[in-house]
């Protein structure tokens, strides 16, 4: 492996993670998605549902070559700037969410948003929260002690909802970090899309989101230790193997869920992503493929950008309206472009791909101009 592109296998795992962020989040209509783009209903995993904890794995990875300079910096400076990218993040998190500030009243005037009745979580500010958790367990624990401390994380949030949760303690009503969300944050400012207001992001279930980040960071630090080293690559695909087992088998008690983001749920989607980097490592790095990977290492250069402008466009869709009906850009768009000219689900889809390439120009613009913004 060439020291000096060990970072293209993570630009293009992470491309390739905020490209489908991308693609998933915005199809036509929600009415008319293929069923691999939608989340799991509840228990289970589609291909949708390792999209958000794939960019966590990401996340870990990343810090793996981040954290090195950690040794260099004085305790002050380390925890000034963990949680200085913590707050960040999370910031830049709830700015989205209230962002475009404005909205149409029901006479059709615009009017301020207000914060009362803000969504307080989110991707984002998960990202932001299980950066920072991972970070100080890493920094603090070591490799070894942030293992241990990540499986009485899973092990302690299994406890948790089996000993205080409800009947049906792997239910949405019975879910007790649902009582902790509504207790804490209100239900005003929490996710409504469930039919009540429950929060996919809540604060308990980011407990075993760290795992996601962790297991990342330990995966990319094993590669950098172990890059020259005969069997490197077989052991990885093992590991990874073995998680996805893991998972599994867990999975039969405590069920696979990404909505409240259990603990096998954590284990069976880091096995996948540990494969899909060791794919990665092997074509890129051992077999020096190039074909396709600068698609995707411009949504890496700059993932947390190009997913906050991803969102920004679609928020701004909203705020126009267009024809006889007075339909948002959003819907309009696909309406009148897309479905006409290629049907339902194909326009649906294509509609999201569209909205891929738009962010990918920007993120190619930005690389041409060597521009990257570090948050």
């Amino acid at each position: 492996m060439n020291q000096n592109q060990r970072f293209l296998s993570l630009d293009v795992f992470r491309g390739l993670t905020i490209a489908c962020m991308i693609l998933v989040n915005t199809p036509g209509s929600w009415s008319h998605v293929y069923s691999p783009f939608l989340h799991a209903k509840w228990h289970g995993c589609t291909p949708t549902d390792l999209v958000f904890p794939f960019f966590l794995f990401a996340v870990g990875n990343a810090m793996s070559f981040a954290m090195k300079k950690f040794n260099t910096m004085s305790n002050a400076a380390v925890l000034g700037k963990i949680f200085k990218r913590t707050a960040l993040i999370f910031v830049i998190g709830l700015l989205l969410s209230w962002f475009p500030f404005i909205k149409y009243n029901a006479e059709g005037n615009f009017v301020m948003k207000g914060l009362d009745t803000l969504r307080i979580l989110g991707v984002l500010q998960r990202i932001a929260l299980c950066y920072g958790i991972g970070a100080l367990l890493v920094h603090y624990l070591r490799p070894k002690g942030a293992f241990i401390a990540t499986c009485v994380l899973l092990l302690g949030y299994w406890a948790i909802l089996w000993f205080f949760g409800g009947s049906d303690p792997y239910s949405l009503e019975g879910h007790i970090g649902l009582q902790i969300d509504l207790a804490i944050i209100g239900e005003n400012h929490m996710y409504k899309g469930e039919g009540i207001p429950f929060e996919p992001e809540g604060l308990l279930s980011t407990l075993p989101a760290v795992g996601n980040v962790v297991f990342g960071y330990l995966v990319g630090r094993y590669v950098q230790q172990n890059r020259h080293a005969r069997g490197m690559l077989l052991k990885l695909v093992l590991a990874g193997s073995m998680l996805i087992v893991l998972g599994i088998l867990w999975g039969t008690v405590f069920p696979i869920n990404k909505k409240i983001w259990t603990s096998s749920y954590t284990l069976y989607t880091v096995g996948i992503a540990t494969l899909l980097l060791s794919i990665l490592i092997y074509l890129i790095e051992m077999r020096n493929w190039r074909w396709g990977t600068y698609f995707f290492e411009v949504f890496g250069k700059n993932p947390l950008f190009i997913y906050v402008m991803s969102g920004v466009v679609v928020k701004l869709y909203f705020l126009f309206r267009l024809g006889e009906k007075n339909e948002n850009m959003y819907s309009w768009l696909y309406n009148h472009v897309f479905r006409p000219a290629f049907g339902d689900y194909p326009g649906s889809l294509l509609f999201g791909i569209f909205h891929v390439l738009l962010l990918w120009l920007l993120g190619w613009w930005m690389d041409r101009k060597k521009i990257y913004i570090r948050v």
